[in-house]
């Protein structure tokens, strides 16, 4: 499957989706939807339908965003952000361009060591029921049971 950024797809967004993806901004703390969201399934770029995160990666970290030990595939970019006095490492879709977050070295010690906080507005999740009809089925042996 080709992932692609389409203006298409951009007017699609919500004011929310837009401001965080295209205008690389960060929702408030503890108010984006999967935040406290562990059903099993994958979570894709809201812009390009690209595969990034799947469940078994989530956990509650705490932090007030979804957290992730790694994505799927190198569909990941990072890069360096030094926006609002800090270094931080950005992380933005491959195929979409869309900023998703950042990374930090403080995950799970045990899976890795990386914490992928990332916006739920720059998510779409899609449930393990329908991730075979969607197109996301090579992607179900890496998704277990929460």
């Amino acid at each position: 499957m080709a992932y692609q950024k389409t203006s298409e797809a951009v007017a699609r967004l919500t004011p929310e989706q837009y401001r965080v993806t295209q205008e690389n901004g960060t929702e408030r703390a503890f108010t984006g939807e999967y935040d406290h969201h562990f059903e099993p399934g994958i979570y894709v770029d809201v812009v390009s339908g690209e595969p990034l995160f799947v469940s078994a990666a989530k956990y509650n970290s705490g932090c007030g965003w979804p957290a992730f030990t790694k994505p799927v595939d190198g569909n990941v970019t990072e890069h360096r952000d030094v926006s609002f006095g800090m270094v931080r490492t950005e992380v933005r879709s491959r195929h979409g361009d869309s900023h998703l977050g950042h990374v930090f070295p403080d995950g799970p010690p045990d899976q890795g060591g990386l914490r992928y906080c990332i916006n739920s507005a720059s998510l779409r999740f899609v449930p393990k029921e329908k991730m075979q009809e969607e197109g996301y089925g090579d992607y179900l042996d890496q998704v277990e049971e929460a």
